[in-house]
């Protein structure tokens, strides 16, 4: 009897279940990138667009007026975000950047980690390979997204801003700073599901080099810890 066809559907489930078995059949089939890609991006894209269609729109932009423009600042400030502000042109300008930041973050992570394999790893590693590597150890970031949709599901009204909608964040965990300062931002953009996409990258890391998991630690992890470390010490 013949074993059961792996595919990306397997590799899918495998990649939060059983990680070992997903990367070794990721390595081997770098172009499955696209499930993970296109289903991060578009659930992604789908939570923010159902959320500013569920919202109070009304009340959502005045909240973002309050926590953008300090009290007594400049008026045509205000009036401009006004202006701006709609649920088409948010959900189109949240599209483009959700799209253009994933792609850029894959593609910088990609060339800092096919570099360092150049130096100290398995040469035989291509560009294209550790794209694919990005793509699928991101995918956890789906549980971010279905957890903004249980947040926007469980509301007790329809005005909630758009920083309480990750309830895996550390500015919702831990930080609890006030909305619209710099820490509040920084605590955003760190979540539960950061330290668990951390973690997939340096088991991936060390399955397909060969490396220690110390190493792959301090190799994965360096980039991460200097970002948020300066931008720490810039807010600081």
């Amino acid at each position: 009897m013949n074993a059961t066809r792996y595919g990306a559907f397997n590799a899918l489930v495998d990649i939060i279940a059983a990680p070992a078995k997903a990367f070794d059949e990721i390595r081997a089939h770098p172009r499955w990138l696209w499930w993970p890609l296109a289903i991060t991006v578009a659930l992604a894209v789908g939570a923010f667009a159902f959320y500013f269609t569920w919202v109070d729109f009304d009340w959502l932009i005045e909240d973002v007026v309050r926590t953008s423009v300090p009290p007594g600042g400049d008026p045509a400030t205000a009036e401009a975000i006004r202006s701006f502000m709609s649920p088409g042109v948010q959900i189109a300008s949240t599209a483009v950047g959700i799209v253009l930041f994933t792609l850029v973050v894959y593609a910088v992570q990609s060339v800092y980690l096919h570099l360092v394999n150049k130096v100290a790893g398995d040469p035989s590693l291509r560009f294209g390979q550790w794209f694919a590597f990005s793509a699928w150890t991101a995918f956890p970031t789906v549980f971010q997204s279905l957890a903004m949709l249980v947040v926007i599901f469980m509301a007790s009204s329809n005005q909630l801003g758009q920083y309480e909608l990750n309830p895996l964040s550390f500015q919702s965990l831990f930080m609890h700073a006030e909305p619209g300062t710099s820490w509040a931002t920084w605590g955003s953009s760190l979540s539960l599901v950061t330290l668990w996409v951390i973690g997939l990258m340096i088991y991936g890391f060390s399955r397909w080099t060969g490396s220690s998991l110390p190493k792959s630690a301090l190799v994965v992890a360096t980039p991460w810890v200097l970002v948020y470390g300066i931008w720490a010490a810039v807010i600081a």
